[in-house]
């Protein structure tokens, strides 16, 4: 069964942090808040953890195109192609925000994405997500939990999600109530800002 820890946006407990990082550090499954939606997550290195995320999806782990989520852009050139000074700007105007960023993948990515051409780019603007990432010192692989309600996508109730999801993951962070409306996604992988999905973030940042 998964543990249940409680953290607070504003001031994340440090040894709350690292027990989260301890079970991402050996292979454990993580569902914590964002700025959007609660996210699911876990060490953007661990195969086996990559693969119990691919089951609980219920997709082929070659076929998932999830986010990695960092804790500032300072991680981008480990996993991005250089990019222009155009596309560098949207970056920084949009991050850390609610949005996910498709861009061109380059030859240091993990062993399980190899095969890519693009990666999704998330930097919430949550410091709890912040602080976990910056802890465990590479990004997490994320994707967000749905809901199967048709009227409500996202759960935003932990507690509820904790119901819901104790016996399939390692551990589920308290953030408080999360969003019910996912990050906007743009492609910027050609250099042409693509809207992808429309969500939380303003496109008025292109």
């Amino acid at each position: 069964m998964a543990e249940f820890i409680k953290l607070f946006e504003e001031n994340p407990n440090p040894r709350q942090v690292e027990r989260v990082v301890d079970i991402l550090r050996k292979g454990g499954l993580v569902i914590y808040p964002t700025d959007t939606v609660y996210g699911l997550g876990c060490d953007i290195s661990n195969t086996k953890a990559l693969e119990r995320i691919a089951r609980i999806k219920g997709i082929k782990l070659a076929k998932a195109s999830w986010s990695f989520v960092c804790a500032d852009l300072s991680n981008l050139s480990d996993y991005v192609r250089q990019i222009d000074s155009a596309t560098f700007k949207i970056l920084k105007r949009a991050l850390p925000g609610p949005y996910t960023f498709i861009l061109p993948g380059n030859n240091n990515l993990p062993k399980d994405f190899k095969k890519r051409k693009t990666v999704g780019i998330r930097v919430p603007d949550n410091s709890i997500a912040q602080a976990i990432v910056e802890a465990l010192g590479n990004p997490i692989v994320s994707t967000s939990i749905r809901d199967e309600d048709d009227i409500l996508e996202y759960t935003t109730d932990p507690e509820l999600i904790f119901e819901k999801w104790q016996n399939l993951v390692d551990v589920v962070v308290d953030g408080g109530y999360g969003d019910n409306i996912a990050s906007t996604i743009i492609d910027l992988s050609d250099g042409y800002p693509e809207v992808v999905r429309e969500g939380k973030g303003s496109t008025d940042i292109l």
